[in-house]
C-alpha cells in the first residue's frame, strides 16, 4: 500500500525517536551496555566506597588500579604515573589502545575527590556517596564506553589515550611536571573527551580558568586620633576597602569574570600563609597592615590578562599614606569556547537525538568551575560534562547522582567515541 508523505516522515521520525538511526555496529554497542548496566553500578559502588581525596596517595592510587584492571582487560596499554615525592600526589592511570586508524582521541577523567568519603547508598533512582559525580561516576561511563566497544569488537584498531588523574581536585606545580603526560597526549590527538558530570540535557564547550592573587597595603601607624591628617594619612584598612570596592565596580558585570577576596587580614600587624591568616591591633592603633587573598576566573587567557592590567592599575592609585601592591599566581587555565568544541557538540548531539534521548546544548560557561581538560584546550578541541548526570552537593556532604542516566549517557560516550574514531 502506498503511504502519503506525511505518514512515511511521520514513521522515520517515530523510528528516530527509538534509536532506529543507529548501524548495526552502534546497536550492539547499545545491546552491550543495557546487557552490562548492572556491572556499572557495581564497578561505581566499588570505587565510591575508597576513600580518595586528593591528600589520601594510596587511596587514589587503589581507585586507579580498580581501573586498571578494567582497561587491561580490554587488551589496553596500562601504566602508572609516579609525580615526583615532594609533589605529594598519587600519581596518574595512563592508558592506550594499540590500533592505528582513524581519529586520535583522548580521554580524561580524575581519581581524588576533595573530601573524605561517604559511602555508597541507592534509595531508588538515586545514589549517593562522595565522587559520584566528581567524577567517580564519569570515569565509570567512560570505562563502560570503552567495554562496549570491545565486546562489539571496535576498540582494538583505534588510537585512543586515557588519563584519570590522581589530583585534579588539588594539582601539584609545576604543570610541566604534574600536566606534562596530558599535554603530551594531547599533542598527539586530535579531540579531547572529558568525562565530568553531565548538568541536565548539556555538554561543555567552555569552563573558566582559576588563578590567584594576593593584595599586600602597608601604611603610617600612630594614634588614632591623626587619622585623615596629612602627617598620618588613611591607614591600610580603608586603603585595602578602596581597592576592593573599585574592582568591583570597574570590574564586577564583565561577563564570565569573578574575583573573590577569601581572605582579609588587617591590623598594626597581618600576615597570611596557606589558608590561615593572623593580625594583631588596638583600636587606638590605625592599621599598618593589610594581606588580602583571592581568586580570579576568567574564560580566555585575554581576559585574564586584562583584568590583571586593570587591578594593577587600581592598587597603584594609592590613598595619601598608604602604599599597595598586588602579585598573581596562575593555576588552571580557561577552556575557551572555540568553533572546534562546538563541532563536538553538534556531533554529541546528532548521537543523542539518533538514541532517541533529545537535544544537547552547550552549557554557559558561566555554571562550570575549572577542570583538567583545560590544560589541552588550547591544543585539541574537547568537550566536558558527558559524565553521570542529574547530581549536586558536588564538593559537599550528601552527594549524589541520578543513576537510571548512567546507561543513555554511557550510550551516547560509546557511540560518539566510534563515529569520531571512524
Amino acid at each position: 500500500m502506498k503511504l502519503p508523505i506525511f505518514a512515511i516522515l511521520l514513521f522515520a521520525f517515530s523510528l528516530a525517536g527509538f534509536g532506529q538511526n543507529l548501524n548495526s555496529d552502534e546497536q550492539k554497542i547499545v545491546g552491550y551496555i543495557d546487557k552490562h548496566s548492572g556491572d556499572a553500578v557495581s564497578l561505581l559502588e566499588k570505587t565510591v566506597n575508597i576513600q580518595s581525596p586528593t591528600e589520601n596517595l594510596t587511596g587514589v592510587k587503589n581507585v586507579g588500579m580498580i581501573f586498571a584492571k578494567e582497561l587491561e582487560a580490554l587488551g589496553m596499554s596500562v601504566k602508572w604515573i609516579e609525580m615526583p615525592a615532594e609533589a605529594k600526589r598519587a600519581g596518574h592511570l595512563f592508558a592506550e589502545t594499540k590500533g592505528s586508524k582513524g581519529k586520535r582521541i583522548l580521554i580524561l577523567g580524575h581519581l581524588d575527590t576533595v573530601l573524605k568519603g561517604e559511602k555508597f547508598r541507592r534509595d531508588g533512582d538515586k545514589v549517593y556517596g562522595t565522587g559520584l559525580g566528581d567524577m567517580k561516576g564519569g570515569d565509570v561511563v567512560a570505562l563502560q564506553a570503552l567495554k562496549a566497544l570491545h565486546a562489539a569488537g571496535l576498540l582494538g584498531d583505534t588510537r585512543i589515550v586515557l588519563m584519570f588523574t590522581g589530583d585534579e581536585e588539588n594539582s601539584c606545580d609545576p604543570v610541566a611536571v604534574c600536566r606534562g603526560d596530558m599535554i603530551a597526549a594531547a599533542k598527539r590527538s586530535d579531540f579531547a573527551l572529558s568525562f565530568e558530570g553531565t548538568v541536565r540535557n548539556t555538554a561543555t564547550v567552555g569552563r573558566r580558568g582559576a588563578s590567584s592573587w594576593k593584595l599586600e597595603v602597608e601604611a603610617k601607624t600612630g594614634h588614632s586620633s591623626q587619622i585623615f591628617k596629612e602627617s598620618m594619612g588613611n591607614g591600610a584598612i580603608f586603603e585595602a576597602s578602596r581597592i576592593l570596592n573599585e574592582f568591583r565596580e570597574t570590574l564586577g558585570k564583565e561577563k564570565y569574570l569573578t574575583f573573590n577576596p577569601a581572605l582579609f587580614v588587617g591590623g598594626t600587624t597581618a600576615e597570611t600563609k596557606d589558608s590561615n591568616g593572623s593580625a594583631s591591633g588596638k583600636t587606638n592603633v590605625v592599621p599598618a597592615k593589610v594581606v588580602v587573598n583571592g581568586d580570579l576566573r576568567f574564560i580566555s587567557e585575554e581576559q585574564k590578562e586584562a583584568a590583571r592590567a586593570k587591578m594593577r592599575e587600581i592598587v597603584a592609585k594609592n590613598l595619601p599614606g598608604t602604599k599597595a601592591k598586588i602579585d598573581f599566581e596562575d593555576g588552571i587555565p580557561a577552556m575557551t569556547p572555540v568553533a572546534g568544541n562546538y563541532d563536538l557538540l553538534k556531533q554529541l548531539d546528532q548521537v543523542s537525538r539518533d538514541l532517541g534521548a533529545g537535544p544537547v546544548e552547550a552549557l554557559d560557561p558561566g555554571d562550570r568551575g575549572a577542570g583538567d581538560i583545560a590544560y589541552v584546550s588550547d591544543i585539541i578541541p574537547g568537550l566536558d560534562g558527558i559524565g553521570i548526570g542529574g547530581g549536586q552537593n558536588s564538593h559537599a556532604k550528601g552527594e549524589w547522582a541520578q543513576i537510571d542516566t548512567m546507561p543513555m549517557l554511557t550510550k551516547r560516550a560509546a557511540i560518539l567515541i566510534y563515529r569520531l574514531t571512524r
